[in-house]
């Protein structure tokens, strides 16, 4: 596990990694000879999980995290609002009662898994009904709700503005809503990004704290491809596995975890 804190603006991504976001074509074509691997993953304690798409995007793109959670035993559900049109109230208001419906329905905390801006959608949800909310992972999310710490190329820009608001990105992130997300939630959470990530600057989707149930973890991908990365499912089944108030940091054990910090930690210090 890597923790950065950095007060700087979070640059746009390298404009390589975004013209290689289709990069995620082939990480969704690896994903069936990963599946031995997957399979090794701890099952999990039927606890219910809310999945929170992307920017632009649908339940539809959660099908991969889907099918692999409900094959761990978890209770899966989507948002079931349509398509992710930006950082909106009749969203936000609506993932929570979901949330509070889920938690009251199984009499048991829900886990949020959010994909992008889905991951946004968690943590405020999370800090809006905490004691519904078991835990949140986001998939590069961009967590820094301050416009003067956010930047993002032009087109990612120009999609935000046409599909959500004419004034960008800015006009939700200093919304009064926003102030609460500039702290960590009150519960175990995860930031799962990647270094080359194509949308999100990896500054920007990183918690700024070296709190002790809170963690930022790399994998290597894309950003489209986050929700078919098969690291990033190994690592998300990990997370939801943890006995409910017994919660600890990511850990690699063994040789593969010694090649995974030190790739973590040479991605990070030369980001």
């Amino acid at each position: 596990m890597a923790n950065v804190n950095s007060a700087k603006t979070a640059r746009p991504p390298r404009l390589i990694y975004s013209l290689l976001e289709g990069r995620a074509l082939l990480e969704a074509a690896m994903l069936p000879m990963l599946l031995p691997v997957l399979n090794g993953t701890p099952r999990g304690d039927g606890h219910p999980v809310m999945l929170v798409p992307g920017f632009t995007a649908g339940d539809a793109t959660m099908i991969g995290l889907k099918t692999f959670l409900r094959s761990r035993g978890y209770h899966v559900e989507t948002w079931g609002f349509g398509q992710n049109t930006g950082f909106k109230l009749k969203f936000s208001q609506a993932l929570e009662q979901k949330v509070r419906y889920l938690h009251h329905k199984h009499r048991r905390k829900v886990s949020i898994v959010g994909w992008s801006l889905g991951g946004v959608y968690g943590y405020y949800t999370a800090h809006s009904a905490p004691e519904c909310v078991r835990t949140v992972i986001s998939l590069g999310s961009p967590l820094h709700f301050s416009p003067d710490k956010f930047d993002t190329r032009l087109l990612v820009r120009a999609i935000y503005r046409y599909f959500a608001h004419p004034m960008g990105p800015v006009a939700h992130l200093s919304h009064v809503r926003a102030k609460v997300l500039r702290a960590p939630p009150p519960m175990p959470s995860t930031c799962i990004y990647s270094m080359t990530d194509g949308v999100v600057p990896p500054q920007a989707a990183r918690f700024e704290t070296d709190d002790a149930q809170h963690e930022n973890i790399w994998v290597p991908g894309s950003h489209i491809g986050l929700g078919f990365n098969a690291a990033v499912m190994y690592i998300v089944a990990d997370r939801l596995a943890q006995a409910e108030g017994d919660w600890q940091p990511w850990r690699l054990d063994g040789r593969i975890g010694s090649i995974y910090e030190t790739c973590a930690n040479l991605v990070t210090q030369t980001a």
